[in-house]
């Protein structure tokens, strides 16, 4: 109850003025991005400098700067705002047809590049006026899930990165090990003893960002030598080409990482564990009529998805 005077004090067109200040850090520019008079937004920054006792933006010279506080809310600011236009963007009744609502999805690019592009097009057959935002997550976004599917509508991730997140499991891939085509120490088929020898490229290596696979190989007793770590499955072939390196991609880009010159893919020397691939969520969006659409989108995507070929690798079941 004590937070409601200090509530009725503001309004939401105060919020969006924050965001576009935090974001040009310039009166003119945020001015002219709300199409508002300067005057306008001058008056609004005096209300929010009052309100946090903050400048805010600080003179710098002739440029202004974040404070401290400015650039601590700059995050905050992005999911409030959201929130805020999820609230006013609902509706008693809701269908896909008429709708222009964007959904925001985290994801690596082989998520993207597998059921976000088959998600695309399903849901521009069945919604035409529906927008999907697909974002790149990192290892910060990941540890940050709870908060950040608060505004965001869903991560595609495997499983073993998240907890107590309600989840749809989509498919299931395999992996292949990636090596140049010039790289003699490689034959036909590969052996464990080669996987120990040769150097490698990873993607993602942290002790919480990481490949099952390659998390496999160490607890079969081979500590790869690595020399790159790119946050990136369609990049790593790039990194393979005309070396002696390996990497482990998932048998769904097989396809893809052979499309690179003069590189091929082999079956792994052990049995790899498949990754299970899922879409997360935060439970605030559970009852959500339109958030309960996208997810059948993304189950009919999974669908299409898990009966494409995979360049002849068999997985689990």
């Amino acid at each position: 109850m004590s937070d409601q005077p200090l509530l009725s004090r503001l309004d939401l067109n105060l919020l969006v003025a924050l965001d576009a200040l935090l974001t040009e850090r310039s009166v003119t520019r945020a001015a002219e991005r709300l199409h508002l008079s300067q005057p306008a937004l001058s008056a609004s920054l005096a209300r929010l400098r009052t309100h946090f006792n903050d400048q805010i933006l600080a003179r710098r010279g002739n440029t202004y700067e974040l404070t401290p506080l400015a650039l601590r809310l700059t995050e905050h600011t992005t999911t409030a705002l959201e929130a805020a236009r999820r609230v006013f963007e609902s509706q008693a009744t809701w269908s896909p047809r008429d709708s222009t609502r964007e959904f925001s999805i985290y994801g690596s690019d082989y998520g993207f590049a597998t059921i976000g592009s088959e998600v695309s097009r399903l849901a521009a057959e069945a919604a035409p006026g529906v927008r999907f935002r697909f974002m790149l997550h990192n290892p910060a976004i990941v540890d940050d899930a709870l908060n950040r599917l608060r505004s965001a509508d869903g991560m595609v991730i495997p499983h073993g990165h998240l907890i107590d997140l309600p989840y749809a499991d989509l498919w299931r891939d395999g992996w292949v090990v990636v090596a140049s085509e010039s790289n003699e120490l490689v034959g036909d088929e590969l052996t464990m003893d080669v996987l120990g020898a040769l150097p490698w490229v990873f993607t993602y290596q942290s002790r919480t960002a990481f490949t099952s696979a390659a998390r496999q190989l160490q607890q079969l007793g081979i500590e790869p030598h690595i020399e790159a770590v790119v946050e990136s499955f369609l990049a790593l072939p790039h990194f393979i080409a005309g070396t002696n390196r390996l990497g482990l991609i998932q048998a769904g880009l097989a396809h893809v990482a052979e499309s690179v010159a003069g590189v091929r893919t082999l079956e792994a020397p052990f049995d790899a564990t498949p990754v299970v691939n899922a879409l997360w969520w935060h439970p605030v969006h559970g009852r959500d009529p339109e958030h309960a659409w996208m997810r059948g989108i993304f189950e009919q995507a999974a669908a299409s998805v898990s009966n494409r070929p995979t360049s002849g690798v068999s997985l689990p079941v």
